[in-house]
């Protein structure tokens, strides 16, 4: 009989460690689909996603609310997100994804411009209010919450009163793009720090760097 067990216990599926299991991020780059936006400064949050997806060749496919892919890094699967359901309806793909997936909201971070930072600062909190970016709004509706990760990257606000909106939806200038490069670097390593160093250690590392 218990040369019976010892055999038996060969032959039973070990039980799942949760430790083991993969831990899933949500990574949400905000910004406006078609050409005509795709250099603005409004879609920093697609540029960054589209740079980390080509420094490690991955690549986007169309899925329901928005273009998706998947990043693995150090034992963490980073669901990349660019809606598309333009920047006023942006809570609706969070939503989904967030679902879907069951990834906790502890566990996204959500990518957006921001005209109060100075171009290339990075700022990440842990809540607050839209701001007046309706990416933010959308999102705070949809969750019913502000408690969530924000990643907010300065694109200046270098306008006359009245054109905010020609700014923001405007392109890059030829010395933001010579700078930009180095800045898409860094954002990227504030992604893979959230997943892999915590939220605490992401913000002392990388606010305003």
């Amino acid at each position: 009989m218990k040369w019976f067990k010892i055999i038996q216990s060969f032959f039973k599926t070990p039980k799942e460690n949760p430790d083991q299991i993969m831990q899933k991020f949500l990574i949400v780059g905000l910004g406006n689909i078609g050409a005509q936006y795709e250099n603005t400064r409004h879609n920093i949050g697609f540029k960054i996603l589209d740079f980390l997806a080509q420094k490690n060749a991955i690549t986007f496919e169309s899925n329901k609310l928005g273009s998706l892919t998947q990043y693995k890094f150090k034992g963490r699967m980073f669901y990349l997100l660019k809606p598309s359901t333009y920047m006023n309806l942006s809570g609706k793909a969070v939503k989904y994804w967030l679902t879907k997936e069951n990834i906790p909201l502890e566990n996204l971070l959500v990518i957006c411009d921001d005209i109060n930072l100075l171009f290339g600062t990075i700022r990440i909190k842990t809540s607050g209010s839209d701001g007046g970016h309706n990416g933010l709004k959308s999102i705070n509706e949809m969750l019913k919450t502000q408690q969530y990760i924000r990643f907010r990257f300065g694109i200046g606000s270098e306008f006359s009163q009245g054109q905010q909106s020609d700014y923001v939806l405007g392109e890059w200038t030829e010395e933001e793009l010579k700078l930009l490069t180095e800045r898409l670097d860094k954002s990227i390593q504030v992604i893979t720090s959230f997943g892999t160093a915590g939220i605490n250690h992401t913000m002392n590392a990388f606010n305003g760097k």
